[in-house]
């Protein structure tokens, strides 16, 4: 036995099998430490990578297994070629998504107002639909207990789904986003960006989710299509005597689809050049109703040819009221309150009457309210016209979006700041993208941005904003000089802490401090991925070994938000790139090539796959889809991956049967043998320059197609001569063993299960700690080999098996005598490997006909 063999053929499974694979691996490779980081290591020999850290909110979908098996088999391929991955995994578990379910599950409600009661306990689940419907109110710190527990049996399902599908992740390295590090980490980076000037706080329009009750980002919203009803209202010139509709007086007719919103109407607004109103602009309009007279403005937004071109800017209907109201330096009257209802008391000059008979109403209510006043005035001009036009959710919400006044706390992006704009944008253009064109989604991202980044949302499962502020002798806060704590004792909760110099006692009262109510978008904390994991500010010497890191993995859909954030929040910190590389993921469609998603009820949850076809399977099915491109969910891929799975144990289990684990340094000389080496070699070459440029799956097409010929063609060639003796059996068997070895590790990031398996039997060691094989490994085992012969063998063998099976003759009748036809120089190369050809074949006699045949034709004789 050699030095690198462990068994020889006795030492084979009688009946190899996939079946258990991964409990067995899984178990070993955590025991062994097989994928620990080495941190002795220094930077160039790390990989690190910012691995996404999955929302912590229900289940993992086969979308999940499509984009981290991608990034495990760049890890794995790493480790091989010996870098020391840096791999970490992460649970986002803050925010929004956690709240929602822990309300759901429990039947509960966030009060903060009210105490924290230690007794209190959550009801069984699952919980009743009446209880659903009718929540139990708790205090704050009663919540986040709950959210706390629920996310932490989510985390140990996610880690147990995730060790099945055998990512090489470290699992010493596992994080949350709500976990004391990434608390002290966010509160820090915000800390460092109020004193820089880069983080502020405004009272300003904020986008509003009355269902969520929250503020929204420009980067969580989206557009959904909606039934709406265009409504002409009869606005009148002023020095007009309101109902003297008779009259030939000047009427101005004002389409909108939000009528509710005539009592915040601040202006009307044409275009520049509109010269239907051109002698409008300037003077005043009095809007029906309410008889509240409001100027006529021009701005280049206005839109000649929607509607009536001139519309009514109200506070606030949508994100160009929003612009007009803030250029155009108008009044402002809001109606809407953060609970989606119509305010109590009317917007000053608005008169009570007949605004009482909105006061209260959800917006709905209160549109059909409005509309039957203004038909009964007779400022309804005919009927509501039918639409159905886009309307503005934040991306989990079921309302749509309005816009309140609210202080809110933002941080620079380049949204108003054209110098840090382009030198965000220069970021993205020093970043490598795979593949290249997601960048122009990224840059068309950042010269769109119209304001900040709001980070402050009114939520209770999240990173505290780490502030407090002064109240004044009346108990105002003062907003302009916010109380911040010092970084050694980060992180902090303001709500139950108090700030430097001041007691409990003085919480609240006048003369003492208030502390800042709310919590970090969740994107806040999750934009500090690499410096949480990598240990800022707590382990240097960790920071120094990783960061800046290699890789971000993600999806695509997340490049404005994870993305963008992530390195607005490395610019302005460290003044570098947080990674090298970014490598986007496609989505993946159900049938009808829609995407796979939870909100539209088609996805697939893995675990079953798993179970039934193995995790082999499973990846081999990811790993058919490119980074960038949509792959369709297909369960036949899947099959496809296991027959390839189980080909492999099978076929090595043959290989090493022969004796091939016994001959690994022996010397290859047959001119076959040569000739499978050097067409592996290619393979080797192939490979590994795709895993270099991140495209796994021309990596494993290349592995694949090849084993397909090693099985069918090369093993068939040469196994009656691996089983006899002298230096052809020597050889074959020596080949082998390089080919199997070689193969084994080409597979390995792709299968980690099987190949582990099958290099356990005559290999030390772990398959995903040996090297990568290289073209120079494989050429020293066998030299200037002719690929082409292990085709031409292999087309010749194939057609006689074809000539036997037309004549229902089994593979094992022997030919008595076979004709080779083709061109001299084709029959030339056939006759070096004549023997190998008439033994796999059965031939006793091969003649060699040179034809003006374009292509080699076997005739067979029975």
């Amino acid at each position: 036995m050699t030095d690198t063999a462990r068994t020889t053929r006795a030492g084979l499974p009688e009946r190899p099998t996939l079946d258990g694979l991964e409990e067995t691996w899984s178990r070993r490779w955590q025991e062994e430490g097989t994928y620990a980081f080495d941190r002795s290591k220094s930077r160039s020999d790390v990989y690190a990578i910012d691995t996404p850290p999955p929302t912590v909110s229900g289940e993992l979908h086969m979308g999940h297994v499509f984009s981290y098996t991608h990034t495990d088999t760049v890890a794995r391929f790493q480790r091989m070629r010996g870098r020391t991955v840096f791999y970490p995994m992460g649970w986002d578990d803050n925010g929004l998504p956690t709240e929602r379910r822990v309300q759901n599950v429990y039947g509960v409600r966030c009060d903060p107002s009210l105490p924290y009661d230690p007794a209190w306990a959550p009801p069984a689940t699952p919980i009743s639909a009446e209880a659903r419907n009718n929540p139990t109110s708790i205090s704050r710190r009663n919540f986040v207990e709950l959210c706390e527990r629920l996310t932490a049996d989510d985390e140990q399902a996610f880690e147990a789904l995730w060790r099945r599908l055998g990512l090489s992740v470290d699992w010493s390295l596992t994080y949350s986003t709500i976990g004391r590090a990434a608390r002290a980490a966010s509160q820090r980076a915000f800390l460092r960006n109020l004193a820089r000037g880069e983080a502020y706080t405004a009272e300003a329009p904020t986008l509003w989710d009355v269902g969520f009750g929250t503020a929204v980002a420009q980067a969580e919203l989206e557009d959904r299509e909606r039934p709406g009803a265009y409504h002409t209202l009869r606005f009148r010139a002023a020095g007009t005597a309101p109902g003297s509709h008779g009259l030939p007086e000047p009427e101005i007719l004002i389409d909108t689809t939000r009528p509710e919103l005539l009592p915040a109407c601040v202006a009307l607004v044409c275009h520049p050049d509109d010269e239907r109103y051109a002698d409008l602009v300037g003077g005043t309009a009095r809007a029906p109703l309410f008889g509240v007279e409001v100027p006529i403005r021009a701005h280049p937004l206005a839109d000649p040819a929607k509607g009536t071109g001139i519309a009514m800017v109200c506070t606030f209907g949508d994100l160009t009221d929003v612009t007009w109201w803030r250029e155009l330096r108008l009044d402002t009257r809001v109606v809407i309150g953060r609970d989606g209802r119509l305010l109590p008391d009317p917007p000053s000059g608005v008169p009570a009457e007949p605004y009482a008979a909105l006061a209260g109403r959800t917006v709905a209510a209160a549109r059909r309210q409005i509309v039957a006043l203004l038909a009964e005035s007779g400022d309804l001009i005919g009927a509501p016209r039918p639409i159905s036009h886009p309307v503005k959710f934040y991306e989990r919400g079921e309302l749509p979006l309005e816009i309140v006044s609210t202080r809110q706390w933002y941080l620079r992006n380049g949204g108003r700041d054209a110098e840090l704009r382009e030198a965000l944008l220069e970021r993205g253009r020093q970043l490598h993208w795979v593949p290249e064109h997601m960048r122009h989604r990224y840059e068309h991202w950042v010269k769109g941005l119209t304001g900040d980044w709001l980070v402050s949302r009114q939520r209770f499962f999240g990173v505290p904003i780490p502030v407090w502020y002064r109240l004044d002798d009346v108990g105002e806060p003062d907003h302009s000089q916010p109380l911040t704590p010092d970084e050694s004792l980060l992180p902090v909760d303001p709500s139950s802490e108090c700030p430097p110099g001041y007691v409990e006692s003085q919480r609240g009262r006048p003369g003492g401090f208030v502390a800042d109510p709310d919590v970090m978008d969740t994107w806040a904390t999750s934009s500090l991925t690499p410096q949480i994991v990598g240990g800022w500010e707590s382990d240097a010497d960790l920071f120094d070994r990783v960061f800046p890191m290699d890789l971000r993995p993600q999806g695509q859909e997340i490049i404005r938000t994870w993305l963008f954030a992530t390195v607005v929040r490395a610019h302005l910190e460290h003044g570098v790139l947080p990674w090298r590389d970014a490598v986007l993921s496609g989505w993946i469609l159900d049938p009808d090539r829609k995407k796979m998603s939870k909100s539209k009820g088609n996805v697939v949850t893995p675990m079953a796959l798993l179970e039934q076809h193995g995790s082999d399977a499973v990846r081999y099915w990811a790993a058919s889809g490119r980074p960038g491109t949509d792959l369709a969910f297909n369960p036949d891929q899947i099959r496809i991956g296991r027959r390839l799975a189980t080909k492999l144990l099978n076929a090595s289990k043959f290989a090493l049967g022969l004796g091939a684990g016994d001959a690994l340094r022996a010397p290859v000389t047959a001119p076959l043998d040569r000739s499978m080496l050097a067409g592996l070699c290619q393979v080797v070459a192939t490979a590994t320059s795709a895993f270099d440029g991140y495209d796994h799956t021309a990596a494993l097409q290349a592995a694949e197609t090849f084993f397909w010929t090693f099985c069918d063609d090369y093993i068939e060639l040469v196994k009656d001569r691996a089983y006899g003796g002298g230096p052809g059996a020597e050889s074959a068997r020596a080949a082998l063993a390089t080919a199997l070895s070689a193969q084994l590790r080409l597979f390995a990031p792709f299968l980690p299960f099987v190949t582990e398996e099958v290099w356990s039997w005559w290999r030390y060691g772990s398959v995903h700690r040996a090297p990568w094989p290289t073209t120079y490994e494989i050429e020293r085992a066998g030299r200037d080999g002719d690929p082409t012969l292990l085709r031409l063998a292999g087309e010749a063998l194939a057609q006689v098996r074809r000539a036997k099976s037309e004549r229902k003759l089994s593979m094992r009748t022997d030919v008595p005598l076979a004709e080779a036809l083709g061109p001299a120089a084709t029959l030339e190369q056939l006759a070096v490997v004549d023997d190998d050809v008439r033994t796999a074949g059965r031939i006793g006699k091969l003649d060699y006909l040179p034809d003006r045949t374009p292509e080699l034709v076997i005739a067979c004789a029975f």
